[in-house]
């Protein structure tokens, strides 16, 4: 079995689609405006502004992926992370972030930062043992959001 975490090319865009829309609804919420901006164009709402997008790929399948998108104040926003749930365990998650830190400090950003559920208790423990920390609440696009956490580089 080989394992890789590879940059978003155009033959992800149906599993980036997929993966997304699963996790939502896994999750029990809705696909709201922002989450289409974003699964429908990732091309032009994350990558053309300097945002990037990690897959990971099992044996050439993607199944799991994560965004960075650019921040007005140079940071990213870590966005739409999902590991498909037959492939959870591998570590995959943790080394999405890996890929999207790695690459925040290449650009030189001060912060990472996201977004989440409470319901939602593995990411959130993913996150916190990667050194995410909890911020006080704030406006969201996202209805579901009731976490809020960043990392600084």
């Amino acid at each position: 079995m080989s394992l890789a975490i590879v940059p978003f090319r155009p033959d992800h865009a149906a599993a980036w689609v997929r993966l997304n829309e699963a996790w939502i609804a896994e999750g029990g919420f809705e696909v709201e405006d922002k989450d289409r901006k974003v699964i429908d164009d990732p091309q032009g709402a994350i990558l053309e502004h300097g945002g990037r997008i990690f897959m990971a790929e099992r044996d050439g399948e993607a199944i799991g992926c994560c965004a960075l998108m650019a921040m007005d104040d140079g940071g990213f926003e870590v966005a739409k992370m999902t590991v498909s749930p037959a492939a959870r365990g591998l570590g995959l998650g943790r080394r999405l972030l890996e890929a999207c830190e790695t690459a925040a400090r290449a650009a030189g950003a001060p912060r990472l930062y996201l977004e989440t559920n409470s319901t939602l208790k593995p990411a959130g423990a993913l996150y916190r043992g990667f050194g995410f920390v909890d911020l006080p609440p704030r406006p969201s696009p996202y209805a579901r959001a009731d976490v809020w956490m960043e990392k600084r580089l």
